[in-house]
């Protein structure tokens, strides 16, 4: 199945590829079959993809870690509504499998919203919205006065500054109260995606310029508080790894700022 994308949305085969990966592994982290199904259904060639393993653990992990902050936050309020932002075509709702009350809009640019319309299974909470973040009046067409979750996986290296601020600007209005989750992109990490052969292919379409300090939302949003900072490198999942790069990873945990140059979710609560 030929599925044309803009440069933008190419971005998702990097993330899928990732998840597609790990199910293929012996010890996977994340272990979602659908995500390799949906590779296979494109015709997009896993062998070619241009990720190392560590790579293939960190897109693993971040997934993980990202469905269990929904998994706990849905735990806690059975009528929530879910966002996920820049959707992708990743199956997260298939993984979490959330409570009927809970609604789940998966969104993303028409293109991508199509595509995931073909390639996976409907769920009756589930609703596409095919939208472009930068322009967020689909906001106004959501559910008022129910705490909210908006989960942004691999999503905010692609948006402009102004275009960041005003997404949180208009969840934190439009919602009484919730968390946005997201992984974090430091000034290194986006330094690194423009000079690293393996990410080459989404370099010219990263628009943010990363930030270091976690608390930097706060001032962005006065609504805002940081609640966590979940690192990969210490994640129960560094025990899958091979020997030399669990010791390597468990060593890294130890310091913060070093784990901020990896992969890392930040939590924030309004």
């Amino acid at each position: 199945m030929e599925t044309t994308f803009t440069p933008v949305e190419n971005s998702l085969y990097l993330t899928l590829a990732g998840r597609a990966l790990d199910s293929r592994s012996p010890r996977p982290v994340l272990a979602d079959p659908t995500a390799e199904g949906v590779a296979k259904a494109l015709g997009y060639d896993l062998a070619g993809a241009p990720l190392v393993k560590s790579q293939v653990f960190d897109i693993a992990v971040r997934s993980r870690i990202l469905d269990d902050v929904v998994r706990d936050f849905v735990a806690r309020h059975p009528d929530a509504v879910v966002l996920e932002l820049g959707a992708g075509l990743d199956g997260r709702i298939l993984r979490v499998e959330p409570p009927s009350t809970v609604d789940w809009y998966d969104v993303d640019l028409p293109a991508v919203t199509a595509a995931r319309r073909r390639l996976l299974p409907a769920r009756p909470n589930a609703h596409p919205v095919a939208a472009d973040l930068a322009e967020p009046g689909w906001l106004g067409e959501l559910p008022e006065g129910r705490p909210v979750l908006a989960v942004a996986d691999g999503v905010v290296a692609f948006l402009p500054q102004d275009v960041l601020v005003a997404l949180l600007n208009g969840i934190t209005g439009r919602f009484p109260s919730g968390e946005i989750a997201f992984n974090s992109y430091t000034r290194f990490h986006v330094w690194a995606i423009r000079h690293y052969r393996g990410t080459g292919s989404i370099a010219g379409v990263v628009a943010n310029p990363g930030f270091d300090d976690p608390h930097a939302p706060e001032g962005w949003d006065p609504k805002l508080r940081l609640a966590g900072e979940l690192f990969a490198t210490r994640a129960p999942e560094v025990a899958l790894q091979p020997p030399a790069m669990r010791w390597f990873t468990r060593l890294c945990g130890h310091s913060a700022a070093v784990s901020r140059r990896g992969t890392c979710v930040l939590r924030y609560r309004f």
